[in-house]
């Protein structure tokens, strides 16, 4: 059996699936890797080879602004060329973005860098569960998705205190630009499973990508983060104001193309359902007010607590805990309490992050943090599997793609829209406690109001049994 197609017309299981599994979980923990390990490794960064406060914030921002920006049609472009010649595209141009990332010379080349690792690496995700749905049977599929939740939890505490581990050691003197040495070999790993064991597909050239669609969202987005990130450290020009209001119609332009174009970058018909629209909302404005947090508490444990890298990897590693411990336990929990556990998630986070601000407010010992950050980890993981249920099972089979790619899409620009607010704040106060409280202020103020978006989504689409 050769190709995805001959794979999804016949209940014959496909020879090298785990082996597939293998590799895709491999591009997701490389993706993870570099999407978090920032948040550690930013201050070294800066002292080995310079730039301004904002470079921090672009560092993180840029990663994810391209990644969710190219996430949008990564997904349709593998439909339309193959899925396996685009993970392996992405995978490619991943592994050798990060080798210019240790090479970079100075912060541009790095920011440069960095963004171009977000957009391979939103050519290589997507592909990644649209090649598994074709090679697991309906039996097998649950078994395989399953295992992303622990290998990711895996991934996300262990990053970054690898990340801090490799700093501090600082072997050969590479410092920071070993954290993105290591991607070489996982890289050339991803590359050569996918090519030996993924099974090929031509793609369906009657697919079509909407290149204005795709400008929209691009420009939209950067005309809402670059003025947030460069404005303050410019003195908040004329310009920083006009390019946020900018922002606003090209959205708005969006929106009409998306009702008028010929080939809409997300299926039309999903904008008609309500738990979809909510689910979005949600999205956009928790991943908003939380995007930065992490960033934030890493800078305050670095910048102004003192602490090394590794230090400040493992004061963090609570907050990863208690993700992967939530999403083990949301599953149980949404079939009996259904949309109510996207409450219960968001009153967890926020019990979490007053934890965290009363250490900070209170000076309390470091040791004291540890709690709340698991309490905070907590909520995250609670709500992360439940929203995506609530959003996705609104969609018919034909706009799972669709629904999938807007949707990881929308958590990714959030996030770096996230990071550019809580990094303003955050350097706007002069760091310190302020700055922290500021941070956890903001997010607290969206678990609010996404509490109170929540109802948008009727009950069924998170609970079992109710339809």
């Amino acid at each position: 059996m050769s190709t995805l197609l001959a794979t999804e017309r016949t209940a014959t299981p496909y020879r090298w699936r785990w082996r597939v599994l293998g590799v895709v979980l491999l591009a997701g923990v490389m993706d993870l890797l570099d999407s978090t390990v920032m948040n550690v490794a930013a201050p070294s960064v800066r002292a080995g080879i310079g730039g301004s406060e904002a470079t921090l914030q672009w560092l993180a921002a840029g990663y994810t602004l391209a990644f969710g920006v190219l996430l949008v049609v990564g997904g349709r472009l593998g439909d339309r060329w193959g899925r396996r010649r685009l993970f392996v595209i992405g995978a490619t141009g991943f592994t050798l973005a990060s080798a210019a990332c240790a090479a970079a010379p100075n912060p541009s080349v790095l920011i440069a860098a960095r963004v171009a690792q977000g957009a391979f690496g939103a050519l290589m995700i997507p592909q990644g569960f649209g090649v598994l749905t074709a090679v697991f049977g309906e039996q097998e599929r649950g078994r395989a998705f399953s295992l992303f939740g622990p290998v990711m939890g895996l991934a996300g505490i262990g990053g970054p205190i690898l990340a801090g581990g490799l700093i501090a050691l600082d072997p050969g003197g590479l410092d920071w630009r070993l954290i993105f040495l290591v991607n070489l070999p996982l890289g050339a790993l991803t590359v050569f499973g996918a090519v030996r064991w993924m099974p090929a597909g031509p793609g369906d050239p009657g697919i079509r990508i909407d290149p204005v669609g795709v400008a929209l969202v691009t420009v939209g987005s950067a005309l809402l983060v670059y003025p947030l990130i460069q404005g303050r450290e410019a003195g908040w020009p004329w310009w920083s104001f006009a390019l946020l209001a900018a922002g606003v119609p090209a959205f708005g332009l969006l929106g009409h193309r998306q009702r008028t174009g010929p080939s809409p970058i997300l299926a039309p018909s999903l904008l008609g359902k309500r738990a979809f629209v909510g689910g979005l909302v949600v999205a956009v404005v928790f991943f908003t007010g939380l995007g930065g947090l992490l960033l934030v508490l890493s800078l305050r444990l670095q910048l102004d607590l003192g602490h090394s890298a590794l230090q400040a990897a493992v004061a963090l590693s609570p907050v990863a805990a208690g993700i992967m411990l939530g999403s083990l336990a949301a599953p149980r929990l949404t079939r009996r309490l259904g949309r109510s556990i996207l409450h219960v998630g968001l009153g967890v986070e926020v019990l979490g992050l007053l934890g965290i601000a009363g250490v900070a407010v209170f000076h309390a010992p470091q040791l004291d943090s540890a709690p709340p950050m698991l309490v905070a980890g907590l909520g995250l993981g609670l709500l992360f599997g439940p929203l995506i249920q609530a959003v996705l099972a609104t969609a018919d089979p034909g706009e799972v793609g669709s629904a999938s790619g807007s949707l990881n899409a929308v958590q990714q620009l959030a996030t770096a829209l996230g990071t550019a607010i809580a990094g303003t704040l955050y350097f706007g106060l002069d760091g310190g406690t302020a700055g922290l409280v500021a941070g956890v202020l903001v997010a607290i103020a969206a678990c609010l109001v996404s509490a109170l978006v929540v109802p948008i989504i009727p009950r069924s689409q998170t609970k079992e049994g109710d339809r």
